[in-house]
């Protein structure tokens, strides 16, 4: 049962739980555990997406909250913070997943989050755009999502319940499982 974050650049270490006993990744950050008590989980993903993966043989999940679609925006900021930038973070979630005895061949992913929440008239679509590179860097993998709450105007909660790889997702007060269905 280990419990891995990514905090820039520092070994990784474990993370302490919230008072609801979940396991918390913040913007701009990752995390990776087996803990089959555990549940991680993301609040705020508006712009940004959420990303998880899980295995259910070897009951190893992840998540990566990351704000920004590529690390060429800023590479001494990408070399701090890798999980800031889809096209860092992306790489290094799944990893990170399988040096914990993930498979990709195993691998459920989710996502959720991408939404167009700054600008009124989606002049930055920064969420369109973190989408995009999401869908790009799996296709080129040849990964596919098993669920996809991306899009839209609203805020998401994403979770993952690394007992039984259960995901869901709660925008304006509902919570809905979207994997499995």
């Amino acid at each position: 049962m280990e419990t891995r974050l990514l905090q820039d650049q520092a070994p990784w270490k474990a993370r302490p739980v919230d008072p609801t006993g979940k396991l918390v990744v913040g913007v701009a950050d990752l995390l990776v555990s087996s803990d089959p008590d555990g549940t991680i989980i993301t609040h705020a993903l508006g712009s940004c997406i959420g990303l998880t993966v899980y295995d259910p043989v070897a009951r190893v999940g992840g998540m990566l909250h990351y704000m920004l679609p590529s690390a060429d925006l800023n590479k001494e900021r990408a070399e701090e913070s890798p999980a800031m930038f889809g096209d860092a973070g992306i790489p290094l979630l799944f990893r990170t997943c399988y040096e914990h005895g993930g498979k990709k061949e195993r691998l459920i992913v989710c996502a959720a989050g991408g939404a167009e929440v700054l600008s009124a008239d989606g002049h930055f679509k920064i969420g369109s755009r973190n989408r995009t590179l999401l869908r790009k860097i799996l296709w080129k993998n040849n990964v596919l999502l098993a669920a996809d709450e991306t899009g839209g105007t609203q805020s998401r909660t994403l979770s993952l319940r690394l007992s039984d790889g259960i995901v869901a997702v709660r925008s304006q007060g509902v919570e809905r499982q979207v994997w499995p269905l």
